[in-house]
């Protein structure tokens, strides 16, 4: 089990999860706080169920048991928590299954904009800003995925990331397909979101020199190896 100490009252709270496919558990009675502000990790061997996890605090995926808080706030009606949801944004690893492959770049990043309501111009505008603050210059944002190179493509999928301003930003694996400057680039603007705004960041990985570098000391969590063995770390 993970414990995370601290008041529930406030942070992205997971206690006591149980998430189990063909009868098999893949977490049981995992426990993880991320709390607003600061850089957590998440670490374990692939099958250990890291990605599982960050399903489930993206409410994405409802456990077989647990419970999940968001500043307090459990988390009952899964389908119907948009105000929640909006709350947390998820970072896929592989970028090319995460989006629509008939949207634009453009399109990619604007889609939760839409989605919450506001005016196209308005969301356009909002879109092509971050677009240039992840870099992305104004030729990429009419490309589609299959026109862009996974790094780029990434890059707008950060950027859809953080449209709604979330509190908590989880990256799962999200540099694992990147190049080193590509890398550095997204960690950097997720560090310069997080100082800006007091969001909270998970950052699942099995990069341990990663992890010894973006995160706080002492916020870095193991979970276990599927046949229970202790992970290396």
């Amino acid at each position: 089990m993970l414990f995370a100490e601290g008041s529930p009252a406030e942070g992205l709270c997971a206690d006591g999860i149980t998430v189990a496919y063909d009868r098999r558990r893949v977490l049981d009675g995992t426990s993880l706080t991320v709390r607003p502000g600061i850089v957590t990790g998440l670490a374990g061997p692939s099958g250990c169920g890291k990605s599982t996890l960050a399903r489930v605090l993206a409410m994405l995926l409802r456990p077989a048991a647990g419970r999940l808080t968001v500043d307090g706030t459990e988390v009952r009606r899964w389908r119907h928590r948009a105000d929640l949801r909006t709350r947390v944004a998820l970072i896929f690893q592989q970028p090319r299954l995460a989006v629509d492959p008939r949207f634009t770049l453009l399109d990619v990043i604007v889609e939760p904009l839409l989605a919450a309501g506001r005016p196209a111009a308005d969301a356009i505008a909002h879109g092509e800003r971050l677009a240039d603050e992840m870099g992305l210059t104004a030729d990429l944002l009419t490309r589609r995925p299959h026109e862009v190179s996974d790094g780029q493509l990434q890059r707008a999928c950060v950027a859809r990331a953080l449209a709604l301003r979330p509190r908590y930003v989880i990256c799962d694996e999200m540099t694992t397909m990147l190049d080193a400057s590509t890398q550095a680039h997204l960690v950097a603007r997720l560090e310069s979101y997080r100082q800006e705004t007091g969001a909270g960041v998970l950052a699942v990985t099995h990069d341990t020199d990663l992890l010894a570098r973006w995160c706080e000391a002492g916020a870095v969590h193991h979970l276990p190896a599927p046949d229970g063995t202790s992970p290396v770390r």
